[in-house]
């Protein structure tokens, strides 16, 4: 019984971290894990701009991420937004807009789900 505050917390946090940001369109479901997703469309913006990018978590152990488009700077910047699927198994992406966003960043989320 001692552990049940931990768990309930864990839990809570996890839910949370689970929810779509506000201001976020979705863009799709992957089966594929967080990182591995978060990964291509850096991957793709990065090899297709041929400039850094940024990605930063937001939850530990790469569970949730969001992913900057070139030239983007957190905390504002304009971001795929990767999470846990609020359905279970699997990754959830969104996009959010800000700062002037590449017109093709949507494209490159869609070709890693």
């Amino acid at each position: 019984m001692k552990y049940l505050p931990l768990i309930a917390l864990t839990v809570a946090i996890s839910a949370y971290a689970a929810q779509p940001p506000a201001g976020v369109q979705s863009v799709g479901q992957s089966q594929q894990a967080p990182k591995a997703v978060a990964t291509c469309i850096a991957q793709k913006w990065a090899d297709g701009t041929q400039q850094q990018v940024v990605s930063q978590d937001i939850m530990a152990n790469d569970q949730a991420m969001d992913v900057y488009v070139p030239g983007q700077q957190p905390p504002n910047g304009a971001a795929a937004v990767v999470r846990p699927s609020p359905s279970g198994k699997g990754t959830w992406v969104g996009f959010r807009a800000g700062g002037g966003a590449a017109s093709d960043a949507t494209s490159a989320i869609s070709a890693c789900l």
